[in-house]
């Protein structure tokens, strides 16, 4: 489903998820943040795969994601290995706000805050300047989700809204549980509701 986002790894991010009998890695990965390719869109497809309950697309869907979305997607690599990923873009009448499609951390990268600092790399780029707002739709059952993106209202200082948007009957076929739509900001101190 387009509209499914999810990050397994921020629920606690502010805090060390890692119970004390679970030895901590040696080092640390050095992440690298990036525009996709067309030759990202394989491994963005395998990505998406092993981050279960993401939706998985088309390959062809990543390829358009890593080409005529690749200003607003971003591509986290940790030691040159996929981690990370978020497709996002700019809706035409909607030019302030940035919607991100999904979110996705693998498992090696999980507890490292990878979901937000990806968010906060593609708004420093010069493709999302003006933008004054997040979107993005989320099932109830998505903790993980739910926590990520409070936390990034709370960082940014901005209201956060959510009502239902695609209905599990009148528009989801009863397939897929509710997306309810989540709108962050304006950021910084002026409140509003986006709804």
């Amino acid at each position: 489903m387009a509209g499914t986002t999810f990050d397994h790894a921020d629920s606690a991010a502010a805090a060390d998820p890692t119970p004390a009998s679970t030895p901590k890695p040696a080092s640390t990965p050095k992440i690298v943040y990036r525009v996709p390719a067309a030759e990202d869109g394989a491994t963005v497809h395998a990505l998406i795969a092993e981050c279960p309950p993401l939706d998985q697309n088309s390959l062809y869907c990543n390829l358009l994601q890593c080409t005529h979305f690749a200003d607003t997607c971003i591509l986290a690599e940790a030691d040159g290995e996929a981690a990370g990923w978020i497709s996002a873009y700019r809706p035409p009448a909607e030019r302030e706000t940035l919607f991100i499609w999904q979110v996705a951390v693998h498992e090696r990268a999980r507890g490292m805050g990878l979901g937000r600092a990806m968010i906060d790399a593609l708004l420093s780029r010069d493709a999302t300047r003006g933008v004054t707002g997040i979107k993005t739709t989320i099932t109830p059952d998505n903790e993980a989700s739910w926590a990520l993106f409070r936390s990034v209202a709370r960082r940014r200082d901005a209201p956060f809204a959510s009502e239902a948007w695609f209905d599990r009957d009148r528009h989801l076929g009863g397939r897929h549980e509710t997306e309810h739509l989540v709108a962050i900001g304006p950021f910084g101190a002026f409140a509003g509701n986006q709804f």
